[in-house]
């Protein structure tokens, strides 16, 4: 039986766009199930029908909303349900279709219009209206699917959302893959075994009346779901292209176009390196262009405020609780949500080092969201998920003056509307490129089963896990311009160059990136060229990070007094590309202290104590990939090195024979910091506890003493983040509570240890000095 509408208005006459054509055979019997919430939206499917439906169809046409659906299903000939709706287009601009922020301004939806517009749309643009049919089911198939999900509730109800989402695929093949956007979540984690299941266990276990559990946990997955639209998609993504202004976005379009072939397998779990604010909406658009839906993107809810929060939520942010360790409720809801969108197959990301960098390298990664990933994975949320690392890297950063000042110990400025403000204006200056790159992703249910193996100790294998994606991200990483030209000013620490000396220091860093085949940026680095380095010290110098002096014989360039810690921010994003160098130098300078039988062996024992030394700022391959890569250095010195005899002067001459030398200009800010954490500890009562706040507070206070004293080298030493990684490590050899005498002996011999590294790198260093006079060399 087909209805016909009664009552539409009048000046609803002109045809519709070509329209889908009937979705079954001749002679099926179909069940029309119509989604229209509008008189123009009935009229229009009528006439689609009127057009579409073969002469003698028997075709009932059934609301969605219509209670008669349960009946429908269960008459006799198994009939076809056909759901079927109108989709609303924007119109189109610069050969894109998407919603404006000056239609959220001028309170429209281009993609929900009201009625009246509707009735012009149709009337005047009727390339904006289309007729979707979704593909058909037979009702003992949508039985079958809902019997197997073992949901609650009533068949006509799944069946009314099952449509839905089929719907929405219909209309992702008219409007793009961008708009994928979930349905019905909370409705359908509420109503899966799954969930049933994981509430009954956990009311069990802390006594607890089952219906309570379920009505709390659904309330905490109602918080944190992300209520998708596609207006918001469309207005986040503009208010995203403006934010980003400052930059032009430098796309790993390969990597991505691979990541497109596995998604249509499996989910993927974007983990991107954080420097700034402007992470995600730049991830945001250089996915969206390659087609991408938008990502649940879970982050805190400290950025969850007003005006920005309820829009960045609908289009697609997940704001979790800053804390909620002691909520066995919360975190359950946050295992399904997250098990739920693996089987849907809804890409995730967050950002693994918990938040932004203050130093420009990773920093250590946090395990709790992605510990409560692999609960959800192995909860049977899908079959694989690809973990994706992701370097996103700047030219230039307009708060990296802020982190700089936070980490001598200046108070963070809250976020919130003045803070945005202030923060948007500042990105009308142009501070050049941002480069996306996308590591080799790693599959979770292969790094599970190796970490599962016979034998494998499982119990760090989440803390492994992300240990090895920082490690691909860090690979991933491009050496930008500004990271070279920043390493090499910084290496001759406050001394001026001219241009000349400045390329003096890069040619030999040159050739050592293209004799290890580095990742760069698009294109060459440009640096060998006048016009490619003045590029690169002009942006450094308009942003205030480098000083030019132009009134003497010639222009000579230096990093500002004041303005170390930003330049190491820009040198730090490369940094760990040369650490195994470093590494090497120092390795030879231990060796030239004095003889020893076995050379080869205690060249690997001391890259050993380094790597472990460094292992809380660095994040090194495996212990035997490691030892293949320092290895591979020293054959860069010396193919025959192992040949060598094991005498000082050997390793002297070998030490002197590298170029570059970078220990000093890579290392030397790091063990520095660590000197002045392992100094300040061995100075302490060891039965007196460390107060962390206190000690951090003190270290920066020293540390800033002894850069006016000139005993320590490195401004950029002075960093709460390095000491925090130095603390760190304390802590790991059990420095840091409480003891006797022992204790105390075994904090003098941690920074005997440090001084030690420390004195090499100054060896490294005089001996640059050396022979940069009167000329500057290599480093």
């Amino acid at each position: 039986m087909v209805r016909h509408v009664i009552g539409a208005h009048p000046a609803v006459h002109a045809p519709p766009a070509p329209q889908a054509g009937w979705p079954a055979k001749a002679d099926a019997r179909t069940i029309v199930l119509e989604f229209a919430s509008t008189a123009t939206e009935r009229e229009v499917l009528d006439g689609w029908l009127s057009g579409a439906r073969p002469p003698g169809a028997d075709a009932r046409v059934v609301d969605a909303e219509d209670p008669r659906l349960a009946e429908a299903l269960a008459a006799d000939g198994d009939p076809l349900v056909a759901p079927v709706r109108v989709a609303w287009l924007p119109r189109e601009r610069g050969g894109t279709r998407a919603a404006m922020l000056r239609d959220v301004l001028a309170l429209r939806n281009p993609r929900r219009p009201s009625e009246s517009a509707q009735r012009k749309i149709v009337r005047r643009e009727p390339d904006r209206c289309q007729v979707l049919v979704a593909a058909p089911a037979t009702a003992s198939e949508m039985r079958a699917r809902f019997e197997r999900a073992g949901a609650d509730g009533e068949l006509c109800d799944y069946v009314t959302r099952q449509a839905v989402l089929a719907l929405d695929r219909a209309e992702r093949r008219l409007i793009g893959t961008q708009y994928k956007v979930p349905r019905f979540v909370s409705e359908e984690i509420a109503a899966s075994a799954r969930f049933r299941s994981a509430v009954a266990t956990l009311a069990e276990r802390e006594q607890r009346p089952e219906r309570d559990v379920a009505a709390e946990a659904a309330d905490c997955i109602d918080e944190m779901v992300a209520s998708q639209s596609r207006l918001a998609i469309d207005v986040w993504g503009e208010f995203g292209r403006w934010l980003a202004r400052a930059y032009t976005i430098d796309i790993d379009r390969r990597g991505l176009e691979r990541l497109q072939e596995l998604n249509r397998e499996y989910p993927l779990v974007f983990l991107p390196s954080h420097r700034s604010y402007l992470d995600p909406v730049v991830l945001r658009s250089a996915m969206h262009e390659q087609g991408f839906p938008p990502n649940h993107v879970l982050g805190g809810i400290n950025v969850g405020f007003w005006p920005i929060g309820p829009v960045a939520r609908r289009s697609g942010y997940v704001f979790i609780r800053r804390s909620f360790k002691d909520n066995e409720v919360y975190k359950l809801a946050l295992r399904q949500y997250m098990a739920y969108l693996l089987s849907k197959r809804f890409n995730l990301e967050w950002y693994i080092e918990g938040g932004r960098s203050r130093t420009g390298k990773l920093r250590p990664p946090r395990y709790g969201l992605l510990a409560y990933l692999v609960e959800a994975f192995r909860d049977g949320g899908s079959e694989d998920a690809l973990l994706v690392p992701v370097s996103i890297v700047y030219d230039l950063l307009y708060e990296v003056s802020a982190m700089a000042a936070e980490e001598r110990g200046a108070k963070k400025t809250p976020e919130g509307i003045g803070w945005l403000v202030g923060y948007a204006r500042a990105q009308g200056k142009r501070r050049g490129t941002v480069y996306v790159r996308v590591g080799e992703p790693l599959s979770l249910r292969d790094a599970l089963a190796e970490e599962s193996a016979p034998g494998a100790r499982r119990r760090n294998e989440v803390e492994k896990v992300a240990f090895e994606v920082c490690h691909r991200v860090g690979r991933a990483t491009p050496v930008t311009p500004t990271s070279l030209v920043t390493l090499a000013l910084l290496g001759v620490e406050e001394r001026a160059l001219t241009f000349a000396e400045i390329r003096g220091v890069l040619d030999p860093l040159l050739d050592y990136v293209e004799r290890r085949e580095l990742p760069t940026t698009s294109g060459d680095l440009d640096l060998r060229t006048g016009d490619g380095l003045n590029r690169t010290l002009e942006a450094l110098t308009r942003n205030g990070v480098v000083r030019q002096f132009a009134d003497g014989l010639e222009p000579v360039y230096g990093i500002r007094p004041e303005r170390h810690l930003e330049a190491a921010f820009y040198r730090n994003a490369a940094v760990h590309f040369f650490i195994n160098r470093a590494i090497t130098e120092l390795i030879l300078a231990r060796a030239a202290e004095g003889p020893s039988p076995r050379l080869r062996d205690e060249a690997w024992e001391q890259a050993l104590r380094l790597r472990d030394l460094l292992k809380f700022d660095f994040f090194f391959a495996r212990k035997q990939d490691f030892s293949d890569e320092i290895r591979a250095e020293l054959a860069m010195l010396d193919p025959d090195w192992e040949q060598r005899p094991a005498e000082p002067e050997s390793a002297r001459e070998l030490l002197a024979s590298a170029h570059p030398h970078l220990a000093h200009a890579v290392l030397r800010p790091f063990l520095e910091a660590y000197e002045i954490v392992a100094e300040r500890l061995a100075a302490k009562d060891p039965e007196q506890p460390i107060e962390d706040k206190a000690f951090l507070a003190e270290c920066v206070g020293v540390a800033r003493q002894y850069v006016l004293q000139k005993r320590l080298h490195s401004p950029e030493s002075i960093s709460r983040e390095l000491f925090g990684s130095a603390m760190r490590l304390a802590a790991n050899r059990d420095l840091l509570r409480p003891g006797g005498a022992e204790l105390s002996e075994r904090r003098r011999a941690f920074a005997s240890e440090v001084r030690a590294e420390v004195r090499r790198v100054a060896v490294v260093r005089e001996l640059v000095r050396g022979e940069a006079e009167p000329e500057v060399s290599a480093g």
